[in-house]
């Protein structure tokens, strides 16, 4: 059964659990009314590890509201739901059969895609040594068997609390402040991601690089506040112009961009990029210094590859910018492409 069937089937029902879904490998509840969507974020993810039937289903209707919630029956359907859906929080019973919750943290803590993940233990019996050693683990708390709701929910809610400002903070970091979108450490981070992810899944990467054309002649005419200001329309228009959440532009340095396009094959890529030149144009942001048009224009060189595992990313950006240099030398406002 795919997740958002299983989704629609939960919401149908009840707020508890339907036994007849007990065999499905995890369930998760959508409840998107989380007041800090307000701010562009979606609901926190809860991901509840625990062997026991009924201690799930309690953590389930204490934790449900305004938050999706997974659960996971044992250590290892837990591991694999962290790293498919990287939570927000987790949740993890120390005492499991087969993978207990102390090897299940040491996995999580070893994996780069998940060891940020903040983890609250849950167990019936928490000595001082068995705080410290779970603490020393990784775990930022411990919740104790019974369960008592108002301190379940209370130190979920401080543990999600200090989550998300650690988040935004980190968001804030990412942002170029000029233009409002990625900035150049982002796409460094992301480009990591999509070029393993890739590999991972033997699907093609494309990737452009874009520079505004005579854009220190701009800034000498019409002055350097005039200059950010086209910088900001160039940079909004091409953001919408992208209409895949994980087709991402970030700003690269001065007035150069760069462009990923994930699993995304050359002739669309050049076709999404062509567009996109054509289309910075047709805004008619005037540059009488330009010796090829009356308006703002911009050059873009892109290649598309699948990554394989004796390459790297730094690579495909070397060919890319080749590429933007041809741009440049063919007269500028123009696309050129690896073929």
């Amino acid at each position: 059964m795919e997740d958002n069937q299983i989704i629609n089937q939960r919401n149908s029902t009840s707020h508890c659990f339907d036994s007849s879904l007990e065999n499905e490998p995890f369930i998760m509840i959508d409840d998107t009314k989380d007041p800090f969507s307000l701010i562009g974020s979606e609901p926190e993810k809860i991901l509840i590890i625990d062997d026991a039937k009924d201690n799930r289903t309690m953590l389930c209707e204490l934790l449900m509201s305004q938050r999706k919630v997974i659960l996971a029956k044992d250590g290892a359907q837990g591991l694999a739901l962290a790293t498919k859906h990287l939570p927000d929080l987790i949740l993890l019973d120390v005492m499991m059969p087969g993978i207990t919750g102390h090897q299940v943290i040491r996995s999580l803590k070893s994996d780069e895609s998940t060891m940020h993940i903040p983890v609250i233990f849950i167990s019936s019996k928490i000595s001082a040594d068995d705080e410290k050693y779970g603490l020393d683990l990784g775990a930022v708390d411990y919740i104790s068997k019974p369960f008592h709701p108002a301190i379940v929910q209370a130190r979920v809610k401080n543990v999600l609390r200090e989550q998300r400002n650690k988040k935004l903070l980190e968001k804030l970091a990412l942002v170029d402040s000029l233009t409002e979108i990625y900035n150049r450490r982002f796409y460094e981070l992301d480009i990591r991601k999509v070029w393993n992810g890739c590999k991972r899944e033997n699907k093609a990467i494309s990737l452009a690089l874009l520079d505004i054309d005579y854009f220190k002649s701009y800034n000498d005419e019409y002055g350097h506040l005039s200059g950010d200001e086209a910088l900001r329309l160039v940079a909004k228009h091409i953001k919408n112009q992208l209409k895949r959440p994980h087709d991402i532009i970030s700003r690269y340095g001065g007035e150069e961009f760069v462009i990923v396009l994930p699993d995304t094959n050359a002739d669309d890529a050049k076709r999404i990029l062509t567009d996109i030149c054509q289309s910075i144009e047709q805004l008619k942001i005037p540059h009488e210094s330009s010796v090829i048009s009356h308006y703002v224009t911009i050059s873009i060189g892109g290649a598309t590859m699948i990554p394989k595992h004796e390459a790297s990313h730094e690579e495909l950006v070397k060919i890319v910018d080749e590429y933007l240099y041809q741009a440049k030398a063919q007269g500028r406002n123009r696309v050129c492409w690896q073929p």
